[in-house]
């Protein structure tokens, strides 16, 4: 992995281009701009090394929550919401062959150059646009064939394609007051239109569930949907005011994601791997990759341990000591101590920092899609401190040629 700079008197056309034309509305975390001013450069070594991780990784998270779901009272492990784990049995129709499973796994390189995962992105996880449309962006700016990409966009859509009817309607689940979640279906939905679709944006209540067939509410009236693409989360869900949200759980219309994903999503995934390999499945890659990861009230006697909230995204409430203010670190300690339950305590990794053409050293975190267990793309971001949150940069990943090849 290396970085390379976008030519610094070209930046601001840079910037331009990706927020009209690659979906990049806003580039900002308050004062903090968020789109890096480099491109993330993977070997094809890298490149096949990841993509074999990913489908190894994905296989395991497939064969887990599936078979969970049919054996709902090995789950005790996740502690799952009571509002969301008594909707479980719902889902006893799911058909993995009818719905999109959509994961991204979050890859990070140690300082002794082996590949750590830190979580999947087993709900709903985004980036869509920038790991379709902003390394291409990348790839005009540097001028440079030896470059290439993966479109994540092109494969998100061939695979929704297979799954509904011609010309269906699809409706963008997404938090509607949010710019930024907008943008991410905006992108999916203009693709799944120019294949002939139609797009429909709404928030989770503007479905309705009947018979098991989904239906928009929108504009007053009563609109058959064909493929629901949902970009707000599982747990925001069952803060719903309408009652009849774990309709998402039994439709039989096609789902990215379906709410099976709830099982991957929990950070105490791991707490379900002996149980189930107990049942010969095997998580061979997964224990390979991921650190040790326990209970809070097992950490006792144990140093160089990270806390991380279990439902959290973004990197917020991670307790990295020298990666966050101490008044910061202070408060999570505290909220640990009066919920144990909704944390998990996880082996601390040493990140490695790479070096850009300027000497400032960045952290990666190099997030690889999988599409119904196929390796499908990547989306990075880089951070100058060892945590990967809110102000983290987006970065385009691109991969370099082997040198044989012409």
């Amino acid at each position: 992995m290396k970085l390379v700079s976008i030519p610094s008197e070209k930046f601001a056309d840079y910037r331009l281009d990706a927020i009209f034309d690659c979906y990049k509305w806003d580039p900002q975390f308050l004062d903090s701009n968020t789109l890096a001013k480099h491109a993330l450069i993977i070997t094809e070594s890298e490149y096949r090394e990841l993509a074999k991780l990913t489908e190894e990784l994905d296989f395991e998270t497939r064969q887990a929550e599936e078979f969970l779901n049919n054996n709902l009272e090995l789950i005790k492990p996740l502690k799952l919401p009571k509002k969301l784990s008594c909707k479980l049995k719902k889902m006893a129709n799911y058909d993995s062959h009818k719905n999109i499973r959509l994961t991204r796994y979050d890859f990070h390189k140690t300082i002794d150059d082996k590949w750590v995962i830190s979580e999947v992105n087993s709900d709903v996880p985004g980036g869509f646009a920038e790991a379709s449309l902003l390394p291409k962006l990348a790839i005009k700016y540097l001028n440079d064939n030896k470059y290439f990409s993966i479109d994540f966009g092109e494969k998100l859509a061939t695979a929704i394609s297979e799954k509904i009817k011609p010309n269906g309607n699809i409706m963008f689940v997404h938090c509607t007051s949010y710019s930024d979640d907008r943008q991410v279906m905006q992108f999916i939905g203009d693709k799944m239109e120019s294949l002939g679709f139609h797009a429909l944006y709404g928030a989770a209540d503007h479905l309705e569930f009947i018979n098991k067939e989904t239906f928009s509410i929108l504009d007053g009236h009563k609109e058959k949907i064909d493929c629901i693409l949902r970009f707000t989360p599982l747990e925001w869900l069952k803060d719903m005011k309408k009652t009849n949200w774990d309709g998402y759980f039994n439709t039989i219309t096609p789902s990215c994601n379906h709410p099976i994903a709830i099982f991957a999503q929990t950070k105490r995934f791991p707490f379900v791997f002996k149980v189930l390999e107990e049942h010969n499945l095997n998580f061979n890659t997964w224990k390979k990759l991921l650190p040790k990861t326990i209970e809070v009230k097992d950490l006792k006697g144990k140093s160089n341990y990270i806390y991380k909230p279990v439902w959290g995204r973004v990197g917020e409430k991670i307790a990295i000591r020298e990666a966050i203010s101490e008044e910061e670190y202070k408060k999570i300690i505290k909220d640990v101590r009066w919920h144990k339950n909704k944390y998990i305590a996880q082996k601390k990794f040493n990140s490695k920092a790479i070096k850009s053409p300027e000497q400032e050293e960045f952290h990666v975190c190099l997030g690889s899609y999988a599409i119904d267990s196929k390796h499908a793309g990547f989306y990075a971001r880089i951070s100058k401190k060892n945590l990967i949150d809110s102000e983290a940069c987006d970065i385009p990943v691109l991969i370099e040629r082997n040198k044989n090849d012409k």
